[in-house]
């Protein structure tokens, strides 16, 4: 109990009011949220009352708790501080060495947080955290996922090899998978990624096939990088003798390839809703009717989804 250690003098009293202050519009903003999803009506003097009464007695407001629980009445926020109090008071050794599972790089924005606080202010605390964070999207961006993609057995679905060991390589196809956006910050990491995988796969694909897959489901834009970039793959795959297939790009990325002529310059005819329709078309015209990688090709009577998309615009 620390009732007696409370002291209401300058500047203990200017910095627990400035904190007053925060921790009011805190919580006036997170009752204002949970009102959203019954629709009430929150009065802001009762929520200054309320906020006051839980402090004075040392408690935190367990909104979103009680919410889930499905809590109806004010009872549980008794119940609540009857066992918050007796757990600090009596229970607190027993958690003394329960371990935190986290996540490598939230260990480094939160201890880089604490030295900051401890070392420094709470501002530089805070600043350091953002500041890496930011850091690690950024990273994120300009460094995305890209992935080797096999067949689940007994299925038409393809996913990443290396998460579903059991998926199986397509003979003759390689099947690549880019997770993110494609702009200026990563189209040379893309670049590189998609060569090294070319370069590596180069004698399996050519032995039963010549294709490559990009499956662009996750790349929600491109800009004029990107652009650039697709236009390096298709000579890069020109180069090796394969042809380049994509397969689900989206609307926004269909668009920018229209506009940019890129469609005509890379992939005409060779755009599918899934990679398993993609797979199928490699199967049947690349061991059907040998294409020439160095001259424009007609599409096939029976592909007709870039087309089809393109007559819609």
């Amino acid at each position: 109990m620390s009732f007696g250690d409370l002291v209401f003098v300058s500047p203990y009293l200017t910095t627990a009011f400035k904190t007053g202050v925060i921790a009011l519009a805190e919580g006036i903003a997170v009752g204002r949220s949970f009102s959203m999803f019954k629709n009430d009506h929150i009065d802001g003097n009762k929520e200054m009352i309320a906020i006051g009464m839980m402090n004075i007695v040392g408690l935190f407001s367990r909104s979103a708790v009680n919410y889930n629980a499905g809590c109806k009445t004010a009872m549980s926020d008794a119940v609540m501080a009857i066992a918050v109090m007796f757990t600090l008071l009596f229970l607190t050794p027993l958690f003394h060495y329960t371990p935190l599972v986290v996540d490598t790089f939230d260990i480094v924005v939160c201890m880089s947080a604490y030295i900051g606080v401890v070392f420094g202010s709470l501002e530089i605390g805070l600043v350091l955290a953002v500041a890496i964070s930011v850091i690690r999207v950024l990273l994120f961006v300009a460094r995305p996922g890209t992935f080797v993609q096999g067949n689940l057995p007994n299925s038409m679905v393809y996913r990443n090899v290396e998460q579903y060991p059991n998926a199986s390589n397509v003979p003759g196809i390689l099947i690549l998978e880019i997770d993110a956006p494609i702009y200026s910050a990563n189209t040379n990491y893309l670049r590189e990624r998609i060569t090294r995988w070319i370069n590596d796969e180069e004698d399996r694909i050519k032995s039963a096939g010549e294709s490559v897959i990009l499956d662009m489901t996750a790349v929600g834009n491109l800009d004029t990088s990107g652009i650039s970039m697709f236009e390096e793959v298709k000579r890069l795959v020109d180069r090796r003798g394969l042809q380049l297939v994509l397969a689900n790009p989206g609307s926004e990325v269909m668009k920018k390839m229209n506009k940019s002529e890129l469609i005509e310059k890379t992939c005409q005819g060779w755009i599918y809703l899934t990679v398993a329709e993609a797979v199928a078309a490699c199967n049947f015209m690349l061991h059907s009717t040998k294409p020439n990688p160095g001259k424009d090709q007609e599409p096939a009577a029976w592909n007709n989804v870039c087309w089809l998309w393109l007559a819609t615009m």
